[in-house]
């Protein structure tokens, strides 16, 4: 199968997400809380319902947020890695930093990924090999080359919870900003310089972003050092940092001395 195909795939299924959000719009949106404490809206589920339907073929597997784990997938060679709404908070506050997150993971890498925001119209697509698009055309990472003034996002939840207290005395410019699937487009797309978090993400949060990364030629790491591998028994990642070629070095260097120092947020995923 061509890499040219799982793109098409990508393309057609975040299309599909997005006239369904578009149909509910207006609508009431009934919202209901997880177990984890988490909110999850009629309509995610729906998307959710309806990439199921479009993505896996025979012998592809499937995990997303919306989904019962089977444990099946780990015995596959490709998985679609997926969530239907990344910024649930965002979405049901009205605030346009939400998105739906698309990635097919080989051999346990992220090599095929799509983000699309319909509440700002971008849609980023891209995969290993082949480059990334930004609404359909050619993107690449910003050439930023020093990380003073450089643009670095920041999940609004931790923002507020004060996690990024320790980084607001750096030379960087931080911009909170919900969706992590969405800023870390926005990096592979050079419409920012770095994001990064010290909280656990599972890997449905972070697939499409970590394949739209790669796919850019952009740097992406756990801090920590832990391999960035997917389709795992457990999901879930201790962190993850992505960067603009030309800083990475520097903000691998920064990062590192944060963890090495022990200052650490909740450790809950968000």
């Amino acid at each position: 199968m061509s890499c040219l195909d799982d793109l098409k795939r990508v393309d057609q299924a975040l299309e599909r997400a997005s006239a369904i959000f578009a149909d509910l719009s207006g609508r009431t949106n009934r919202v209901e809380t997880k177990a984890s404490g988490d909110p999850v809206t009629e309509a995610e589920r729906k998307v959710n319902a309806a990439l199921r339907a479009m993505l896996p073929r025979r012998g592809e597997g499937w995990l997303s947020e919306e989904s019962l784990d089977d444990t099946a997938r780990l015995a596959v060679r490709r998985i679609w890695v997926v969530d239907p709404l990344d910024g649930t908070r965002e979405f049901v506050a009205g605030l346009p930093e939400w998105s739906i997150s698309i990635a097919l993971v080989e051999d346990g890498q992220a090599v095929v990924g799509g983000v699309r925001n319909p509440a700002t119209g971008e849609t980023i697509i891209g995969a290993v090999g082949h480059g990334v698009t930004y609404n359909r055309r050619k993107a690449h990472p910003r050439d930023t080359s020093n990380l003073a003034g450089a643009e670095v996002l920041a999940s609004r939840t931790e923002f507020e919870r004060g996690e990024w207290a320790p980084f607001m005395g750096e030379s960087f410019r931080i911009r909170p900003c919900g969706s992590v699937a969405y800023k870390l487009a926005l990096v592979a797309a050079g419409r920012a310089d770095a994001t990064w978090t010290l909280v656990p993400k599972h890997e449905w949060d972070v697939a499409a972003g970590v394949a739209l990364v790669r796919a850019a030629k952009a740097e992406v790491w756990i801090p920590g050092g832990a391999p960035l591998a997917f389709n795992r028994m457990e999901p879930k990642f201790p962190g993850l940092a992505a960067a603009a070629p030309g800083i990475a070095h520097d903000l691998r260097d920064l990062l590192k001395h944060h963890v090495d120092m022990g200052i650490e947020p909740h450790r809950r995923s968000v």
